[in-house]
């Protein structure tokens, strides 16, 4: 089990909350990384780009000139793609780039992002994401500055109103939902803050089915 520190949004160590090594020790595995990180860049892909064939510009269907005896090329039409305006050869057509990842892939990946950050020292337990009576950005500011974190995904869950209205408008922060956590997110911020419930949601979410049994029989045998 590893441990890692607690501390308030004023930076000092309240205190410390151990962590299981299956989610937040695990090996880093960057092939998962990869595919996990490439699959949600391609869902977020429109795949609207088209071209038209020569079926579909407009143009005339007449034969150019007569077939011999001018001194060029055969040609039938000039919707071929050698005539400006013509159609293009094998273009892009409206597509689906979604990829299909199976479930356990994803959550190892998610396991690899998570120990990533905690062996590196960029993964942070907040005890508690409280503020004023109202949610002010400003605020949030300073103890992002005061916590010498200028940019980093906020963890917590989305009824902490004062988070979420709170982050909305930093430009180099994010909140997002313990549910909604997801690789891509977490590689595309240097620093991670969670509050120490949310680690708790993660840990339950991400629980490899083997560990969590190990975890029953060490239980059973300590009763």
């Amino acid at each position: 089990m590893a441990t890692l520190d607690v501390i308030d949004l004023k930076g000092d160590k309240v205190s410390q909350v151990q962590v299981s090594d299956a989610v937040f020790g695990a090996d880093v595995k960057e092939h998962l990384l990869w595919e996990a990180v490439r699959a949600q860049r391609n869902a977020k892909r429109a795949g609207t780009a088209k071209v038209k064939t020569r079926a579909e510009v407009s143009y005339t269907k007449a034969k150019l000139y007569k077939q011999k005896g001018t001194g060029n090329a055969r040609h039938g039409s000039k919707r071929a793609n050698v005539f400006r305006g013509g159609g293009v050869v094998h273009g892009p057509q409206p597509r689906d780039y979604t990829m299909r990842v199976n479930k356990k892939v994803m959550a190892g990946a998610l396991r690899s992002a998570l120990s990533l950050r905690a062996k590196a020292g960029n993964l942070i337990v907040i005890k508690e994401f409280t503020g004023g009576e109202t949610p002010k950005t400003k605020e949030l500011a300073a103890v992002m500055a005061k916590l010498e974190i200028p940019r980093a995904l906020l963890v917590d869950s989305k009824d902490n109103t004062w988070l979420v209205l709170s982050s909305r408008n930093l430009s180099d922060a994010n909140f997002i939902d313990p549910r909604g956590l997801n690789v891509y997110d977490i590689l595309n911020h240097p620093k991670l803050l969670v509050s120490e419930q949310s680690l708790r949601t993660l840990e339950d979410r991400l629980m490899p089915s083997s560990a969590t049994a190990e975890a029953s029989d060490s239980a059973a045998q300590g009763a």
